[in-house]
C-alpha cells in the first residue's frame, strides 16, 4: 500500500505527533509510569492494539500489510511502548481462543530454570504490562509487574523471571504457529517495520540539519561531500523501507520467513550506515542527550540486534538459496512477487 493513501497510517502519524513528543519519550524511558499509561490509553482508544485481531473476535481483522504504515510511524516517532508486539500477541491469543489481557503485551522466548521458574529477555519489558512467553512448546501469559526485573542492554528492556508458583497459576495457552515460523521471525518482521520508520526519520532530520547549518558562508548541504553522504543515506533508507514492506506482505498476522529474512537483514545493514552518517553530518551535537537524534539512533542500534542481526538473517537467506534448485533470479521473484487481497 502506498504511503499517500494509507489512512490507518495517517491516523497513527497524527496521534503520535501529538501524543508521543520527544519529551514524552524521555519521560517514559526515565520510568514515568503515568506518562506511559496515558500514552497507551490513547493508542488503545484509537483501536490500534486490536488491529490484527479477527473481526469475529472483536478486532479490526487487518493483515500485516495493512498495519505496516502504523508500525513505520511507531519507529519514526520513537514510540517507547510495544504497540506492534501487542497487535501480534493479541492476534495469537484470539486465534487460540484465549482471553486477551488489558494493557500492552509483548512476546518472549523463555527458559525453564532448575527450580521451575521461567526466565526471559523481554523487549520493552520495563514498560509493558504482560508477556506472552513461550518455553519450549508451552505458552503462558505472565504479568510483568509480578516478575523479578534485571536491566538489559536497552533502556526499556529487561530480563524477567517468574517463580514456579506464578507460572503454575497462569493457564497454558494453545498457541499454534504456522509451519516454518517461530517467535524470532514474527518479532523480526515487526522490528524491520519499526526500523524503516526510524531510518526515514533520521534521514529527514539530517537533511534538514544540512540545509540549516551554515559553514564558510553557506549551508553545509551545498558541499559536494555532504551531498554524497546524503545520497548514500537515501539509498539505504529507501531500500530498507522496500524490504521491510516486503517482510510485512501478508493478508493475516503471519509473514513469510524468507521475506522477513530479507527485510531484517537489509534494515539491520542500513541501521549502521545511516546512524553513522547522520552523526557525522550533525557533528558532536548529535550524540548529546538533549538532542532528539539520539532517541532514534539508539533504537536503530538496539533494533539491529533484536530478533537477529543481519548476519543471522543472511544465513537464513543463504540456506534458502542453497536449498533452491533453480536460478537465483527465480528465488528473488518468489520474494518480490506479492499479491494481496483487496
Amino acid at each position: 500500500m502506498d504511503r499517500d493513501d494509507d489512512l490507518f497510517a495517517d491516523a497513527a502519524r497524527t496521534l503520535l505527533a501529538d501524543q508521543c513528543s520527544p519529551q514524552v519519550v524521555r519521560a517514559v524511558e526515565q520510568g514515568d509510569r503515568a506518562a506511559a499509561q496515558a500514552l497507551w490509553a490513547q493508542l488503545e482508544d484509537a483501536g490500534f492494539a486490536d488491529a490484527l485481531v479477527a473481526e469475529a473476535a472483536g478486532g479490526s481483522g487487518l493483515g500485516l500489510a495493512q498495519v505496516f504504515g502504523v508500525l513505520e510511524q511507531c519507529g519514526a516517532q520513537a514510540l517507547p511502548l510495544p504497540l506492534g508486539e501487542t497487535m501480534l500477541a493479541r492476534a495469537l491469543l484470539a486465534q487460540a481462543g484465549a482471553a486477551r489481557p488489558a494493557g500492552s503485551l509483548v512476546l518472549a522466548d523463555g527458559e525453564v530454570q532448575a527450580d521451575g521458574s521461567w526466565r526471559a529477555v523481554v523487549r520493552s519489558g520495563q514498560v509493558a504490562d504482560s508477556a506472552l512467553v513461550r518455553c519450549k512448546n508451552d505458552w503462558r501469559v505472565l504479568a510483568l509487574m509480578d516478575a523479578q526485573h534485571t536491566p538489559h542492554a536497552f533502556a526499556l528492556d529487561c530480563v524477567a523471571q517468574w517463580s514456579p508458583a506464578q507460572v503454575q497459576t497462569a493457564a497454558a495457552v494453545a498457541v499454534v504457529l504456522p509451519q516454518g515460523l517461530d517467535l524470532r521471525t514474527l518479532q523480526a518482521c515487526l522490528v524491520a517495520a519499526l526500523m524503516a520508520g526510524a531510518l526515514d526519520a533520521v534521514f529527514q532530520r539530517t537533511l534538514q540539519y544540512a540545509n540549516e547549518r551554515s559553514q564558510f558562508g553557506r549551508a553545509i548541504g551545498k558541499f559536494q561531500a555532504i551531498q554524497h553522504q546524503l545520497a548514500v543515506m537515501s539509498e539505504h533508507v529507501f531500500a530498507a523501507r522496500m524490504a521491510a514492506q516486503l517482510g510485512c506482505a501478508a493478508n493475516g498476522p503471519f509473514p513469510d520467513r524468507l521475506r522477513v529474512a530479507t527485510a531484517k537483514a537489509r534494515c539491520s545493514e542500513a541501521a549502521l550506515a545511516v546512524a553513522e552518517t547522520a552523526h557525522a553530518i550533525h557533528g558532536a551535537i548529535g550524540f548529546t542527550e538533549e538532542f532528539d537524534l539520539q532517541l532514534l539512533t539508539r533504537r536503530l542500534h538496539a533494533w539491529r540486534q533484536a530478533a537477529g542481526s543481519e548476519s543471522y538473517w543472511h544465513g537464513v537467506a543463504g540456506e534458502a538459496l542453497l536449498a533452491h534448485r533453480g536460478l537465483t533470479l527465480d528465488l528473488i521473484r518468489t520474494i518480490t512477487d506479492v499479491e494481496l487481497a483487496a
